[in-house]
């Protein structure tokens, strides 16, 4: 019902089965922190840096889940049975953590996912797992919420989706000009919430 297709297909084309590279070894990964280590003017066999590049990898495989998972495959499951109800489905305040693909810094903030059901809803934890499978990867905000907004529309085909993300970057506040306490506030909204006044209202509910 909403056109979603240029995301599908870029989401497709990231994927590491698009990818011709092959994936390295753990062996690998872990030298690359070595050599990390030692360009930061450290040294790797130091007793209390030994175990560190295990370590990384291990939090990389958490941090950057997102790349082993389809994140459309986590609406497939959805419920017909909703009663008449036709008013938007809100989730406010999801956790989001993801890392900024410029830097590999931080981003922590929380996403507001809002759609117009048509005859199907799915379950809420799936909204958040949708969040989470798009932030664990190397992401910037703006594509993020496109992502998580049109691959609700293109999977749930509701008559309305809108997506509002509001995060700070640890590559603003840690680097560069080192600005603390400043947030950065992006949207998506798609069919009937793109319309006024129906744009307003959906808006003002998101922000609560």
């Amino acid at each position: 019902m909403l056109d979603a297709d240029h995301a599908h297909r870029r989401s497709v084309a990231v994927s590491p089965a698009a990818s011709e590279t092959p994936h390295p070894s753990r062996a690998e990964a872990e030298a690359a922190v070595r050599t990390l280590i030692r360009w930061a003017g450290d040294e790797p066999t130091r007793e209390g840096l030994l175990a560190t590049p295990a370590r990384v990898v291990r939090a990389y495989e958490e941090w950057f889940a997102g790349y082993r998972c389809d994140p459309a495959s986590l609406l497939s499951r959805t419920f017909e049975e909703v009663g008449g109800y036709a008013e938007p489905v809100l989730l406010r305040d999801i956790p989001l953590q993801s890392t900024c693909e410029h830097h590999m810094a931080a981003i922590r903030g929380v996403v507001h996912i809002a759609y117009l059901p048509n005859h199907r809803v799915v379950g809420i934890s799936k909204l958040a797992r949708l969040v989470e499978a798009f932030g664990r990867r190397l992401q910037i905000q703006e594509r993020l919420t496109v992502e998580i907004a049109d691959t609700l529309a293109r999977v749930l085909q509701p008559r309305g989706v809108a997506v509002v993300v509001q995060a700070r970057h640890e590559c603003l506040s840690s680097r560069g000009v080192r600005q603390h306490g400043v947030s950065m506030l992006t949207r998506r909204l798609l069919g009937e919430f793109a319309l006024e006044p129906q744009r307003r209202e959906i808006l003002a509910a998101l922000a609560g």
